[in-house]
């Protein structure tokens, strides 16, 4: 049976599409990166202030990593009912569950008012943060993806992972302005609650933005047929992880081993080094923040430009640019850093950016094109949040460790190194996937056991 075909989305649609992700994701990652910054800047104190400095961060880092823990299991749910109910609703409820727990961790008591109760209901609204965004990352670059043509894909698809940038600028930015405007007993007292409460103003434009706009015609058409399957002839879906795990693990094996380098890379620079410049270096919060910020404005800006190449280039060529590009840059990364001057830092974590939208940027379109409509959310939800466990959740929290344990960069830098190792391997292992036409990926296994294309392959492939 060959895959059902759709009309292209006119570019005034696909246009409000792309911009309704973007706006939902600034929000999801705005909340996300805020815990972060705000792990590393006071929660020490405020949650955990028995404990000595740097152990403090580290138990602050600690319940960070928490929320990573959460994001595969957002993944399984969301994929499961994103594969079966679509993708617009719920990419809403995640949107409503990441909001609420922002907006809540904002009105908590810290623990000189309740002891040790304040950093158990931090790590509980945390686990949401993390359950949300599991599932959000999945159905928004697929809304998107599916909506556009194969010819520009990668560009389109690369707008809602801006979102990470634009939720970083503005989170770095809000803390950044409270940190210059307050003084550091009014920030450490009430002003750190500002940009939490702030959450809740933002899901209420993201939801009226999100309720607007259509669902992925490439997901109806795909739910249309396997509804005509199970009426001509009783074939039953399998449940979309049981898919995805017999037809596509080869596909999902590679997608957590190219998250390696990206999401270790990304944690290390932005967060970590927040920890590095002012207790390492001795440079100001508000130096450490303003580098970050401008930082992460280059990174919004560049990863279009990726993603544009990677449709003209393909989707394997530039991501080892960005993973060979992060591992040869970490140890001129710290040395810039040690030189102790706001240019020299700024310049480190910019060039780091840069070079981690070459992963980040295609890396929508390529999951994207690697599964079948009707485990598509699933398989690419749970190959790049699973990996999140072993990248991301840990990393801030091991490089803190290693500078505990030796007081020097280079551990960290070769930490980050091996993770660029491993995605390279995983890459070189990859099947080039641009130019595949989503619709004419089949959802009825072959005789092979993998996912058959209605048309031929794509000569890249």
């Amino acid at each position: 049976m060959a895959a059902a075909t759709h009309a292209p989305t006119p570019p005034g649609a696909l246009k409000r599409i792309v911009a309704a992700s973007l706006i939902g994701t600034t929000i999801e990652w705005y909340d996300f990166f805020l815990y972060g910054s705000a792990a590393a800047l006071v929660f020490n104190k405020l949650f955990f202030p028995e404990s000595d400095p740097l152990v403090g961060t580290l138990l602050s880092f600690l319940t960070y990593a928490v929320g990573f823990a959460a994001r595969p299991l957002g993944a399984l749910v969301f994929g499961h009912y994103g594969d079966r109910l679509g993708r617009k609703k719920l990419l809403v409820l995640s949107l409503l569950l990441m909001g609420g727990a922002t907006f809540a961790i904002g009105l908590l008591p810290t623990h000189a008012t309740v002891g040790s109760a304040a950093p158990l209901l931090l790590t509980a609204l945390r686990l949401v943060q993390g359950f949300a965004l599991g599932g959000e990352w999945g159905g928004a670059v697929l809304l998107v993806s599916e909506h556009g043509d194969a010819k520009r894909r990668g560009f389109w698809a690369s707008w809602p992972q801006t979102g990470a940038p634009a939720g970083q600028l503005l989170a770095t930015g809000v803390l950044s302005a409270l940190t210059a405007l307050l003084s550091e007993a009014a920030f450490g007292s009430w002003g750190w609650r500002i940009p939490f409460l702030l959450s809740g103003v933002l899901v209420i434009v993201g939801l009226w933005i999100r309720l607007s706009v259509d669902e992925s015609p490439v997901f109806k058409a795909a739910l249309t047929a396997a509804e005509e399957r199970k009426a001509a002839a009783g074939q039953v879906e399998k449940m979309p992880l049981v898919a995805v795990l017999r037809h596509h693990w080869r596909d999902v094996l590679v997608a957590m081993g190219a998250r390696m380098a990206e999401n270790i890379s990304y944690y290390v620079i932005t967060a970590f080094i927040l920890v590095y410049a002012t207790t390492q270096v001795g440079l100001t919060k508000q130096n450490a923040l303003n580098a970050v910020l401008i930082a992460s404005a280059v990174h919004f800006a560049v990863i279009p430009l990726w993603g544009a190449l990677s449709d003209r280039l393909g989707r394997r060529p530039v991501y080892l640019i960005g993973a060979v590009g992060v591992g040869l840059w970490m140890f001129p990364f710290f040395a810039l850093i040690d030189r102790g001057t706001f240019g020299s830092l700024l310049l480190a974590v910019t060039v780091g950016l840069v070079l981690h939208g070459a992963m980040y940027a295609p890396q929508a379109a390529f999951f994207s094109e690697m599964f079948a409509t009707r485990m598509r959310y699933s398989g690419a939800s749970i190959g790049a949040q699973f990996s999140s466990v072993a990248a991301g959740a840990p990393a801030p929290l091991i490089a803190t460790a290693l500078l505990d344990d030796y007081g020097s960069s280079t551990p960290i830098a070769l930490y980050v190194i091996a993770a660029a190792l491993l995605t390279v391997v995983a890459i070189a292992c990859a099947r080039e996937t641009r130019n595949r036409d989503l619709a004419d990926l089949s959802d009825v296994p072959g005789p092979d056991g993998a996912d058959r294309e209605a048309s031929a392959a794509s000569p890249s492939r």
